[in-house]
């Protein structure tokens, strides 16, 4: 691979967190959602058991690459008080409000009816409060923007309601964060032979910029040797995140290394977490659902390859 044409460039030392890293034993570490808190990098560690069920852990970085301090124990894990989560909970993403002086995070809350978006609020990622489920089956891939829009939270989320008629990003509205509507789709799969065809849905929580918010997002291309998870780019207006003013045609950053190639679930780049470090943007994905990795790219060049 040509690294100098690469949009997103992986850190050498990748895979910058594995389960054997872990201070208990699990099967497999990935899908976490990536803040800045007290000077730090934080990142919530989705982290499966050799049970196969998954709760969230909170490692922390000096410098977000290197020497991780990993909790002992388990930030958020399966309550009995929500029988929505249990069979886990996964794949969180968080967002700060500004307003509340709290962390949002959403996650998805896995039981037999099947999965669902939740919601809890944090200020430390030590002691929250479980607002609970928020939408209902099936959904996944949710993430607040940080503000409000003429009085509203403005979430984004992926329903399906049937794979004949595709898996889409969606955008809804809510005056308190526990009742949504204003239910809206935003950016839709594409259809034929793209990359993102059928199902698509967001990947990290939006990012503000001067020209928009900008949104990561995974599209899922289904081939006779299974599904290939890659990611995408586009922006939405600053003002009102209904209108999208670009996308990129292209997948931007696609499984190439070993650790993206093989695990658990071979063939993922899947990202619940990014975050603007001066003029970059730092990219925290699971390689095949199975480690955590980094990439970084300069922000000009990102917001060039979604509007040009």
């Amino acid at each position: 691979m040509d690294r100098s044409k690469q949009l997103f460039i992986r850190h050498p030392d990748n895979p910058i967190l594995t389960g054997e890293h872990w201070p208990y034993l699990v099967n497999t570490v990935f899908n976490a959602a990536a803040a800045d808190l007290d000077g730090e990098t934080l990142l919530l560690v989705r982290v499966e058991d050799r049970s196969g069920v998954s709760h969230l852990t909170v490692a922390r970085s000096a410098d977000g690459i290197h020497d991780w301090r990993i909790e002992q124990q388990p930030a958020l894990a399966p309550s009995p008080d929500h029988p929505e989560e249990q069979w886990g909970v996964e794949d969180p993403r968080a967002t700060w409000l500004e307003e509340l002086g709290r962390f949002a995070v959403t996650y998805t809350a896995y039981s037999p009816p099947g999965p669902l978006v939740a919601l809890a609020t944090t200020a430390d990622f030590r002691t929250w409060e479980r607002i609970g489920p928020v939408l209902p089956p099936e959904n996944k891939d949710a993430a607040l923007l940080p503000q409000r829009f003429d009085g509203r939270w403005a979430m984004l989320h992926r329903p399906v309601t049937s794979m004949e008629s595709g898996a889409h990003i969606w955008l809804s509205f809510s005056p308190d964060l526990r009742h949504w509507g204003d239910h809206r789709p935003l950016l839709l799969a594409r259809t034929g032979p793209y990359w993102d065809a059928g199902k698509i849905g967001l990947s990290a929580q939006p990012l503000r910029t001067e020209r928009g918010w900008l949104l990561l997002y995974h599209g899922v291309k289904h081939t006779c040797f299974g599904s290939i998870y890659r990611q995408g780019l586009a922006l939405l207006d600053l003002q009102d995140p209904r209108t999208v003013l670009g996308r990129t045609h292209e997948w931007v950053f696609s499984p190439f290394e070993s650790y993206e190639r093989s695990g658990d679930v071979g063939n993922v780049v899947f990202a619940c977490g990014w975050m603007l470090a001066g003029d970059e943007v730092r990219l925290y994905y699971a390689g095949a659902d199975t480690c955590m990795a980094v990439a970084t790219a300069p922000l000009d060049q990102v917001l060039a390859a979604v509007a040009p």
